[in-house]
Parts: C-alpha cells; sequence; structure tokens
C-alpha cells in the first residue's frame, strides 16, 4: 500500500508545489504516494461558500467553521480510515524526526491546514485531529506547513532516497545535528579538507564524525542533548 495524503485547504493550487518535483515527484509519479489537495469551500452549504464566522466572545480575525470542516474530513476520511488526522497549528506540538519516521512507516495523513485565527475547538476536539507545529513562527497559513511535513515524510519512504543510509546518517536521527560535509577541491580558498577524510581509516573517519556531531550539537543545540528528543524548530 503507498502512502496516501488528503490535505484539506482553500488553496489547492498550492499542491503539489515543489513536492511535484526532484524525489518526491518522481516518486509521486512511480505511485510510491499519493496526494489529493481538497478545495475545503465546496463543503460550504450557503451560495456564498463560507467557510468561517467571527469568534464567540468577540476579537480580531475570523475562525473556521466546524460545520463544514467536518463535512470535509468525514468526506476524505470516513469510518474505518486509518489514517492519522493532523492539523497544521503553530500552537501544535513541534514536529520532529522520531514523528515524521512514524507517519512514513503509516497508510498516510489527512491534513487540514488551517487559516484566518483558527479552527473552531469544537472540530478538534470532535474529529481527533492532532495539532503539529514546524516551528515557533507563524505563517499566513497551514499549506507551507503541510509541505514540509510531507517533504520531511515522503523521502523516507521506501525506494524514495537512492542510498537508505542518507537517512539514518542526518540531524536529529540519534539526538545529534549532523557532522560537516566536504568535496573536492582538495584546496579551497586556503582552506583544506580535514586530513582525517582523506586517510582512508574508516573507523577513524567514523570517530571523527561523531565527535564532531557532538561538538557541533553541544554548540548550536545543546537541547537536543537534554532532552533526548531531537525537536526541528
Amino acid at each position: 500500500m503507498s502512502f496516501a495524503a488528503s490535505v484539506l485547504t482553500l488553496y489547492p493550487e498550492m499542491f503539489p508545489g515543489a513536492l511535484g518535483l526532484s524525489l518526491a515527484g518522481r516518486a509521486l509519479e512511480a505511485g510510491t504516494w499519493s496526494l489529493e489537495a481538497i478545495q475545503i469551500r465546496d463543503f460550504a452549504t450557503d451560495r456564498h461558500r463560507t467557510v468561517d464566522d467571527t469568534p464567540a466572545g468577540g476579537g480580531a480575525g475570523m475562525v473556521m467553521r466546524a460545520d463544514v470542516l467536518a463535512r470535509a474530513i468525514d468526506h476524505v476520511s470516513p469510518q474505518g480510515d486509518e489514517r492519522p488526522r493532523l492539523l497544521m497549528s503553530p500552537r501544535g506540538k513541534p514536529l520532529n524526526q522520531a514523528r515524521v519516521r512514524e507517519l512514513a512507516a503509516g497508510p498516510g495523513a489527512v491534513i487540514l491546514c488551517g487559516r484566518f485565527e483558527g479552527v473552531d475547538q469544537r472540530l478538534i476536539e470532535a474529529r481527533a485531529l492532532e495539532e503539529v507545529s514546524i516551528g515557533d513562527f507563524i505563517l499566513s497559513g497551514g499549506e507551507p506547513a503541510a509541505l514540509v511535513l510531507l517533504d520531511a515524510v515522503v523521502r523516507l519512504l521506501p525506494g524514495v532516497m537512492g542510498n537508505a543510509v542518507s537517512g539514518e546518517e542526518e540531524s536529529f536521527e540519534n539526538d545529534r545535528l549532523e557532522h560537516p560535509h566536504y568535496t573536492r577541491p582538495q584546496e579551497f580558498e586556503g582552506r583544506q579538507i580535514p586530513e582525517v577524510l582523506t586517510s582512508g581509516n574508516h573507523k577513524k573517519i567514523a570517530e571523527w564524525r561523531r565527535a564532531e556531531a557532538e561538538k557541533l550539537t553541544r554548540k548550536r543545540r545543546p537541547d537536543l542533548l537534554a532532552t533526548g528528543h531531537p525537536l526541528v524548530k
């Protein structure tokens, strides 16, 4: 079974976007994964195709309606659909590589892209949405975040990356940032490739890479060492 992604959005034309190119695009063409972008407005019932309303209790902005979103979710994810239902939200749990791997090992995902001030809380509870954040910043909507999440997941699907080891020796895979990389030329503006990397001694190369990853992590992301949970900010 291929990984099946259903994205609920007010802007379906934003998909597949970058996911239609490179490794993800080739995998999409090959049927390794599938993507459908559903227009939320198709599930509105008034002639203006209204999907939002003023917030209860007052305040700025608009809130996406529970009834419209419920019809959209029930359409793409009927009873028995085992795919997790995700809501891209700045107040969600930070996405990390462990969760990405869990999603890649599953049947797919239903992803709701919020807009305006947010989504009616009753919809989140009634449809058991998992709120997911890609970082401590605000976007205009959930679509860019959904693209980021799917890119992270799709590259881990079997056969997408040419070298499976590439996915095992990256930042966040072992609670560490990735070690530095070098390639030709041997000298660049007076800077040399570290001698150990051209020594041919694979044991020493592995030790050097582990040490450099540790040093980089301690300098830039000590929280990874403290918690053991690789948060992607």
